[in-house]
């Protein structure tokens, strides 16, 4: 029933997230309200480029070369030396106020798009980078006429532009702003909690600080990895892509060594401290791609080649290495039962089952399939780590909790040892100085007794009587001060309780009392054998004085894993937990006449027989007292 709310609170949370995701896929398009295009004409760059044109050359307008293609065909061979292309899109009846043609895909490094008569959209990129997505806007005039975009294209493939799409302006405004602005909401929203988590890191006891900025760095970097994958801000920022590719490289390098530090963090350095070889290992590489990115940019990507095999294939193959390792590592652990790899296998899962579906429908598709959903597998790949952190938070909560108790537990006993002892050197030093004063005025006070006319003998009784209290104070002292290290011997717990019971079954009969033993035989323990029946007299004793007008003493002994186990219940006043928290302590008694002394010695004897002493207690039920003693052979 423990974990019901945190199921409830789980489950609620999952579907809080499909909800999202259904909500946030871009939904389909309406086919009333916009044309689709799935067919155009392809020609590579015949010649030399006029330098200013605002319009395509004559040569491409009526060149004879141009070939129907559409997103599964592949483009012709590439000529020698040619490096640029033309798509040609014919423009169907366009019966929108503002026309508009989107283009949600055209691979290319720079691309100029024109009508027969005018330029519609110029980018010329000083960085690499192949995704665009135009929105341009037509007019209507422009019906029955063609759309030529040309391309620099870097790699030959199917598909060099996708999804066409003529329609009214602002519906494929609102498709064009939608349908990337996710990814930027979802790696701006990483990026700020990378970030807020950061400066909270300053706030921080130093112990939760590593795996803090570690988890930080993870969200930070997956962050610049969604918004800056996006050709969205490329798009509208142009001006800005290089700077964007730096951060996406940037994320990348700091995203495995932050990852494999914090799972060296959260779940040990792994079989024969693999983890932490390969964590160093990443540091150390992702430091070295640091320094081929800069040396990439002040050579102006003269050496790219060189750079992209070691900072992509290499670092592809080492982080698949890096992933199956923790993948397998974390499998282990959750043989072990160990929550924390559970709840990270979880959101692993999630993610590698929204990877694998993905890359079935994509290549089910024939490479048409546009990846959407590995973003939110990410995001509870995420919250897996943050719960994973959290809990590991909680349990360093919880054990500095249960350390200051058993600290405290600890001083306590210390301060009480302390005072035992203090009180044990001067119990002992006053009994030994006071004893011999009393015993011989007692005997002054009885040869005057003797002497004394009748009439005197009751004070002088009365003064012999508080003679044997005291005397009997003191004897209490001795035996706190030296409980009875001395004769020891082994004990027949039968035979104690034997002797215990004649002695105090008149005590118990004269307070309308009576004792009932149920003693198991062949209980044997060491110690003082008259020590030990002080101890269980002075218990008994005060539970047949807390009778109210009649009652029961039951005395069991029994073995118990290895133990002796004496519980002494009555039926009394009992007591409060105040009272409880007191017993022991010198001069606290609820007897009126009562010194505290007796229980105190109690305590002295079983703690000598390496036992221990434990009440149990309620006002108006009675009090039962429970020994445990180590057992021992006859």
């Amino acid at each position: 029933m423990r974990t019901l709310p945190k199921t409830i609170a789980v489950l609620i949370g999952v579907m809080i997230i499909i909800f999202l995701c259904i909500k946030a896929f871009p939904g389909e398009k309406d086919e009333a309200a916009a044309v689709e295009v799935g067919s155009w004409q392809f020609l590579w760059d015949p010649g030399g480029w006029e330098q200013g044109s605002v319009t395509p050359p004559e040569r491409v307008l009526h060149s004879p070369d141009w070939i129907a293609m559409d997103e599964e065909s592949m483009p012709p061979s590439r000529p020698l030396g040619a490096a640029w292309a033309w798509v040609r899109i014919d423009i169907p009846h366009l019966e929108w106020p503002i026309p508009a043609v989107l283009i949600e895909k055209a691979h290319a490094r720079n691309v100029v798009v024109y009508t027969e008569y005018r330029e519609l959209f110029d980018s010329h990129r000083q960085y690499r980078y192949a995704m665009n997505e135009l929105l341009l806007p037509l007019r209507v005039e422009d019906a029955g006429g063609s759309v030529y975009i040309r391309l620099q294209l870097t790699e030959e493939r199917s598909g060099i532009v996708q999804n066409i799409v003529f329609g009214s302006f602002y519906e494929l405004l609102t498709v064009y702003l939608t349908k990337d602005m996710l990814d930027i909401m979802l790696g701006g929203s990483f990026v700020l909690i990378g970030v807020v988590m950061l400066i909270c890191a300053l706030f921080l006891h130093r112990s939760y600080v590593q795996a803090w900025l570690s988890l930080s760095f993870v969200i930070l970097s997956i962050g610049l990895l969604v918004a800056t994958y996006s050709p969205f801000l490329f798009t509208l920022y142009p001006e800005y892509g290089r700077m964007l590719q730096l951060l996406f490289d940037v994320g990348l390098f700091a995203l495995l060594p932050s990852f494999l530090y914090f799972f060296q963090l959260i779940f040990g350095k792994g079989y024969k401290n693999s983890i932490l070889y390969l964590s160093r290992l990443q540091l150390g590489y992702s430091f070295f791609c640091l320094l081929l990115l800069f040396g990439n940019v002040l050579t102006n990507e003269r050496f790219f080649s060189i750079y992209y095999l070691l900072t992509t294939t290499v670092l592809g193959g080492l982080m698949i290495v890096e992933l199956l390792t923790m993948l397998i590592g974390s499998v282990v652990y959750s043989l072990q039962k160990n929550k924390d790899a559970w709840i990270f296998n979880a959101g692993l899962a999630v993610f590698a089952g929204v990877g694998v579906f993905e890359l079935f429908r994509y290549y089910a598709t024939e490479e048409q399939y546009d990846l959407y959903w590995w973003k939110w597998g990410m995001v509870v790949f995420v919250i897996s780590l943050i719960v994973v952190l959290g809990r590991r938070f909680a349990e360093t909560h919880n054990q500095v909790l249960q350390y200051s108790k058993e600290l405290e537990m600890f001083n306590n006993e210390l301060q009480h040892a302390e005072k035992m002892e203090i009180i044990s050197e001067l119990a002992a030093s006053v009994a030994h100085e006071v004893r011999n004063p009393l015993q011989v005025t007692r005997g002054f006070l009885q040869l005057l007794g003797e002497r004394s006319a009748s009439s005197d003998k009751a004070y002088i009784d009365m003064a012999l009587d508080e003679l044997d209290r005291a005397s009997g104070i003191i004897t209490d002292f001795l035996t706190f001060a030296k409980p009875g290290a001395e004769n020891i011997k082994t004990l027949s717990i039968a035979e104690e309780f034997r002797h215990i019971e004649g002695v105090l079954t008149p005590l118990a009969s004269i307070h309308h009392g009576k004792m009932v033993l149920d003693i198991a035989p062949d209980l044997y323990v060491k110690g003082n054998s008259s020590k030990f029946k002080q101890a269980l007299i002075n218990m008994i004793k005060n539970s047949i004085e807390a009778f109210q007008d009649e009652g029961q003493i039951t005395i069991t002994a029994a073995k118990e894993n290895g133990e002796i186990v004496i519980r002494i219940r009555d039926d009394g006043v009992g007591m409060g937990p105040e009272e409880l928290k007191r017993l022991g302590e010198p001069y606290f008694s609820n007897k009126t006449k009562g010194t505290g002394l007796g229980l105190m010695v109690t305590f002295r004897i079983i703690e000598a027989m390496q036992g221990t002493l434990r009440f149990s207690s309620e006002k108006g039920a009675g009090t039962e007292a429970t020994i445990r003693l180590p057992e021992a052979s006859e």
